[in-house]
């Protein structure tokens, strides 16, 4: 039995993320499915870069103005990494749920989403741990680049020598500013299910992140069986969020604008 997808680099890599900088552990937009994702991201994202609270802004005058004028910068989502386990397949699996695949269809053929096939060929790109990180789920590759051909989205294969999520965000970057679909990561939203890998890669790749808390099915269909370390996940977002009242932080590239 192969061990190609154990990430014990990457659960280290997360606690060391909650102790020295939590709030790069909350995602910056939170969704219940992947369907529910809007097709213009840029507003819903400006929402969550608010200034802080009254008595968290800084004592000078001029400072809470420059804030206000920052929250108003224009946020452009040009590419899209979509997760592929529990955010548009069930776990282990190549097939996607009939409602994932209209909201794929929606965002690929619409005339007004930024993610047209045909106004932005290279947009979405499917990074996961599983398909395109390990030879050993090569067949998880041709499954669904064939399912997905008519709208052609691929999966990133994970380059030689390099790590899987949460570490392999500076080559997804690469990939799409090869492709001259992005100039920055501040134009790429990550979504996906698990904060310790897609929210944390976002976050340090520069990118902005959208949790699918309930990941792939939510409501009626069904209630989601969460493991050990998904169960932990969810606790510490609500005790972040709401015991300590922290946010995710702006892209780096974003906020130098």
């Amino acid at each position: 039995m192969h061990r190609a997808n154990t990430n014990i680099q990457g659960f280290t890599h997360a606690v060391q993320i909650l102790l020295k900088n939590p709030s790069q552990f909350l995602p910056h937009l939170t969704i219940p499915t992947f369907t529910h994702l809007p097709e213009q991201l840029g507003p819903h994202l400006q929402q969550t870069i608010a200034p802080p609270p009254p008595q968290q802004q800084p004592t000078e005058k001029k400072q809470p103005e420059q804030l206000q004028t920052q929250t108003q910068t224009p946020i452009t989502i040009t590419a899209l990494v979509l997760d592929k386990d529990n955010t548009l397949c069930p776990p282990k699996t190549t097939t996607f749920p009939p409602q994932i695949l209209s909201k794929l269809t929606s965002l690929r053929t619409s005339p007004t989403s930024p993610f047209n096939k045909d106004t932005n060929p290279n947009g979405i790109l499917i990074v996961s741990n599983r398909a395109g990180s390990h030879p050993a789920y090569d067949a998880e590759i041709q499954s669904i680049e064939t399912q997905l051909a008519p709208l052609r989205i691929p999966v990133f294969r994970l380059p030689e020598g390099a790590r899987k999520k949460p570490f392999c965000g500076e080559e997804v970057v690469k990939w799409f500013q090869d492709r001259r679909v992005v100039k920055g990561p501040e134009e790429i939203a990550v979504v996906g299910d698990r904060l310790g890998t897609d929210v944390v890669m976002a976050s340090e790749m520069g990118a902005w992140s959208v949790w699918c808390s309930e990941g792939v099915f939510g409501g009626e269909e069904g209630i989601r069986r969460r493991n050990l370390l998904e169960k932990m996940e969810v606790w510490m977002e609500r005790y972040l969020r709401i015991d300590r009242g922290l946010r995710a932080p702006a892209p780096r590239g974003w906020e130098a604008r």
